[in-house]
């Protein structure tokens, strides 16, 4: 059994209020009102601890530090080639991707997760002249 934690109760909370999926260092920024003393060490640890138990997503984009989801639904995500966003993305349910996976693989498909990447609304209505993050 896992011990209780009003840190990781914290976390969590603030967590289930974001729909920007932070960084454990933005969440670490935004709690320490709450928890003066807490280290941006226990936040990861307690981040990793929530993902775990399946509370939370982590989602790693590749580039950049992980990102942090409150809702552990399964759901699709879109990332920002410009801004470097991270956001749900509404659509219709694809689950049936592991199935069409699975008839050419000789495992077993359990799951999936898709990122798709492009171009924020924000950015797609801004200048070209911004260079995508991956031209950096």
């Amino acid at each position: 059994m896992i011990k209780h934690s009003k840190q990781r109760d914290c976390i969590q909370a603030f967590l289930s209020t974001r729909y920007d999926h932070p960084t454990a260092e933005t969440v670490y920024m935004n709690i320490r009102d709450d928890f003066p003393h807490i280290s941006l060490a226990t936040v990861y640890r307690n981040l990793a601890l929530l993902s775990d138990l399946g509370e939370i997503q982590k989602i790693s984009t590749g580039s950049g530090p992980d990102h942090f989801d409150g809702n552990a639904a399964p759901h699709n995500h879109f990332l920002c080639n410009r801004c470097g966003g991270l956001m749900d993305l509404d659509m219709e349910n694809i689950s049936h991707v592991d199935e069409i996976a699975g008839k050419s693989f000789s495992g077993t498909i359990d799951g999936h997760r898709i990122i798709f990447y492009g171009l924020c609304p924000d950015c797609a209505n801004t200048p070209a002249d911004v260079p995508d993050i991956n031209q950096l």
